[in-house]
């Protein structure tokens, strides 16, 4: 699969916000830390709204507590009731304005930007709706320079209520099941059921912050791009608001800050050319990996005697992916995924951003040998996205289709949703050259006749939205009654021989693992990345000969695979991904001791045994020595 220039069909047809950065004609206000917190305890969960808690200070309301944003809410306190609580939780901050800001003179935008909230938010500001977002793990905005410019203040009360209520028409979908056994349960009990293996983890996870534009603005820009010889090809596309004239300029800089392609006065859509250009490479791939270009442009328009001038910079990478029948070229070489899937997850946080965590999970990585991870199982933080655009850690961007397992998730209502997540996601991540593949869920039922047309409406959709890479996604379903592999481009198949089945049986793995990648090479003649794959193992338990749950189990169980991949790589196989990188919180369950333990480092970031194993297979693999 090569890019195509038809990639325009797609992606530009529909308009989103750029990541915000600052720049000369761009100002940054972060709103994160303490806001005002109140979960709504009412049997209905509503009394937030009957009351209209957004028409005044949160703390007239009744009681509040101090929440730090990013973070979830589920940990922060000692109430098990906030734990697990389902319903409308609400936030707020009164925030002041610079005062340049706020003059209806000013010439410019005020957008409030928030980085993700699980998973349905309104908002406000001084009492006024501005927004209202369906879905988590995705930024959603709303300009509120009228209401800003409107008000006799330079201090603003912003107010956010969220809701992590989950149903059969959601991503990730779930239900809520009502106890109606008075002599077992108190009335109106109820708890939320879900088909997923993590802890639904709720509230503002990502940054909330203030940005500004001039009134005439850049409201979009893509980029797809080649190299052809020793000439590297950027294509683009830019959007303006708010005016039918004026002019662009772009240059591309190298890292030493030189000029080295340019137009003056250029049309929204165009091309720019380099000289041997410098490839984004993977990590281990290069000597110099992850090399970016930043992409800036200028866009100067006038309205009477008003001029604008907007400036916005891209980072870009020169690089193309293709696929054949049994490889993964990055660049017209072939690329081996040897990863590990993650998950938004630690400590107290929960999935709340942190950037401690961040930088050292990208420092483990490297000190792994990873070249790549799948972001399990919804779309990871634009922080952690921009990190591996500069590192060289390969993506395959998931989105939050997991736990599809109902048949009334496969409908047109579940459907029109998953179409709007991934045109979301794709939007957002479209430019990163690190994301090489979509993932279009999860584990789903893909063995129910309802799923072909889902899956076959959803895939040809995001291929059209972004002609560009590869689209995939995640199966456990057997070969022969899967009905969506059929319309991806690469297999992923999760499978725990030894596990979940045949369990403690490793004499079993080889044999059943060769049987699996043989029947669904056959049926589909499709390269093929082991996506999911491993064992629970509690830190420090010891047992020789190997039993399940110590750490000898765990590394068996890996060394049993990876004689497997070892044969498999030569033929079709094109990744391995180890489920998973460290342990994360699940919901609590009899099967499960604190969370999930398949990690190869514990949540708190420290090696269990088995991650010196993959860390001397992946270095050796990188070298080409394995």
């Amino acid at each position: 699969m090569a890019i195509g220039w038809q990639f325009w069909l797609g992606l530009l047809g529909c308009s989103f916000a750029l990541t915000p950065r600052e720049s000369p004609s761009r100002e940054l206000k972060e709103l994160n830390g303490l806001w005002s917190f109140r979960a709504d305890q009412s049997a209905n969960r509503n009394q937030g709204f009957e009351e209209g808690w957004y028409k005044r200070p949160l703390r007239e309301t009744g009681p509040v507590i101090d929440m730090p944003v990013p973070a979830s809410y589920n940990d922060i306190s000692q109430d098990h009731k906030l734990r697990d609580f389902i319903g409308w939780v609400w936030y707020e901050k009164e925030v002041w304005m610079p005062k340049h800001w706020t003059s209806p003179n000013a010439g410019m935008r005020i957008v409030l930007h928030v980085g993700s909230a699980n998973y349905y938010s309104v908002v406000w500001v001084n009492g006024a709706e501005v927004a209202f977002h369906e879905g988590g793990h995705l930024p959603f905005e709303a300009d509120i320079t009228k209401v800003i410019q409107n008000s006799p203040s330079h201090q603003y009360r912003i107010t956010i209520a969220v809701n992590n209520t989950l149903t059969p028409y959601t991503l990730p979908p779930g239900t809520i099941q009502y106890m109606t056994d008075t002599k077992r349960y108190p009335p109106g009990y109820f708890v939320q059921l879900t088909q997923f293996d993590f802890f639904n983890y709720a509230g503002i996870h990502r940054p909330v912050l203030l940005y500004t534009t001039p009134n005439v603005y850049i409201d979009d820009l893509t980029v797809v791009t080649d190299f052809q010889d020793d000439v590297g090809i950027v294509n683009y596309k830019i959007s303006v608001q708010e005016s039918a004239h004026y002019s662009l300029s772009l240059k591309l800089y190298d890292q030493n800050g030189q000029v080295v392609a340019s137009i003056t006065d250029g049309p929204p859509v165009g091309q720019l050319k380099l000289r041997k250009p410098a490839l984004w490479w993977p990590y281990l791939m290069h000597e110099q990996p992850a090399y970016l270009y930043n992409l800036e442009v200028c866009m100067k328009s006038k309205n009477g005697s008003i001029s604008y001038e907007d400036i916005y910079t891209l980072p870009v990478g020169i690089r193309k992916v293709q696929v054949t029948k049994t490889q993964f070229l990055i660049n017209g070489k072939p690329f081996y995924f040897h990863g590990v899937n993650k998950h938004e997850d630690s400590d107290i946080r929960g999935k709340g951003l942190d950037w401690s965590v961040i930088i050292k999970d990208f420092n483990l990585l490297r000190w792994l040998g990873a070249n790549s991870f799948r972001t399990s199982h919804y779309p990871y933080a634009e922080e952690i996205m921009d990190l591996c655009d500069k590192y060289g850690i390969v993506v395959i961007d998931e989105c939050p289709g997991v736990g599809i397992k109902d048949p009334l998730s496969f409908g047109n209502k579940s459907l029109a949703h998953h179409l709007t997540v991934m045109e979301e996601l794709v939007r957002r991540d479209k430019n990163r050259p690190s994301v090489v593949m979509w993932s279009v869920a999860n584990e789903p039922a893909s063995g129910l006749p309802e799923a072909n047309h889902y899956f076959k409406t959803l895939i040809s959709s995001t291929k059209a939205m972004d002609p560009t890479r590869p689209v995939t996604f995640v199966t456990d379903t057997s070969y022969d009654s899967d009905k969506a592999v059929q319309y991806t481009d690469v297999i992923c198949v999760n499978s725990y021989f030894s596990w979940y089945h045949d369990s403690g049986h490793l004499e079993v793995i080889q044999l059943q693992l060769n049987d699996q990648f043989e029947n669904w090479y056959n049926k589909f003649q499709k390269p093929i990345i082991q996506s999911e794959y491993g064992a629970d193992t509690i830190a420090g338990l010891h047992s020789d000969p190997p039993v399940m749950f110590s750490e000898e189990y765990q590394k068996a169980v890996m060394q049993e695979y990876f004689m497997v991949f070892d044969e498999r790589r030569k033929d079709y196989l094109i990744g391995e991904l180890i489920w998973n990188f460290a342990d994360f919180l699940t919901a609590q369950s009899t099967k499960r001791v604190d969370g999930n333990k398949k990690g190869i480092f514990t949540r708190q970031r420290q090696p269990k045994s088995s991650a010196l194993i993959l860390r001397d297979r992946y270095w050796k693999l990188a070298n080409g020595t394995k």
